[in-house]
């Protein structure tokens, strides 16, 4: 377990997810073990970022979705300081203790900027027909706003969910997150999508 951790942990956790919001997400891959039969009885959800209030909004809803579906689950700061939430010999520890059968862990892998172009649209002003010349003209009164290019943010994740008997990687996904909205929307959209594809996985009890 604690080798699988080390991997993942040196980097920060939904930190860019939660720098401002999302409008949308897409998943770009999913893997999934074929040999990987079951599902997880409890999974310990581990979320680093470097606001603590971060941390435990992103876990929290983590751990309600997954309950929602049938899986029990706990949130890694529950038991664990943020002064240890990357310390992956303390979370082998935890994992142990509570019983754990799996551990799921989100990262960000990275950060990037796309170029999009905005078209232009008319607008049209209100009429004003105080005099005939006024309204002779209304009709060539029609403006065009111009189009322009825009820059849209985008946050790299990936999800990763881990076998923490067998120390092996059950299923992954990488996803892009637009950085818009607000911080409770993207990140339960963010959370719902993950969710989605591993009860599609037939990771969920349902």
């Amino acid at each position: 377990m604690k080798r699988l951790l080390s991997g993942v942990l040196g980097l920060s956790v939904v930190a860019s997810l939660l720098l401002s919001g999302c409008a949308s997400t897409q998943l770009t891959s999913v893997w999934k073990d074929p040999a990987y039969q079951t599902s997880p009885k409890k999974v310990m959800v581990v979320g680093v970022a470097k606001k603590p209030v971060k941390r435990r909004i992103f876990e929290d809803e983590f751990v309600a979705q997954l309950k929602a579906r049938g899986t029990d689950a706990i949130a890694s700061y529950t038991v664990l300081s943020d002064k240890k939430q990357d310390d992956q010999e303390a979370i082998a520890v935890k994992v142990k203790e509570l019983g754990a059968d799996a551990v799921l862990i989100t990262r960000l892998v990275s950060k990037k900027t796309i170029k999009v172009y905005v078209p232009g649209t008319p607008y049209m002003p209100p009429p004003y027909y105080g005099r005939w010349s006024d309204y002779y003209g209304y009709g060539y009164q029609n403006m065009y706003s111009p189009g322009y290019m825009a820059e849209e943010q985008f946050a790299v994740m990936e999800t990763n969910l881990y076998d923490a008997n067998k120390d092996a990687l059950i299923w992954a996904s990488t996803s892009e997150t637009e950085i818009s909205g607000s911080d409770q929307g993207r990140i339960r959209e963010y959370i719902g999508i993950m969710v989605k594809n591993m009860g599609e996985n037939h990771l969920l009890n349902k």
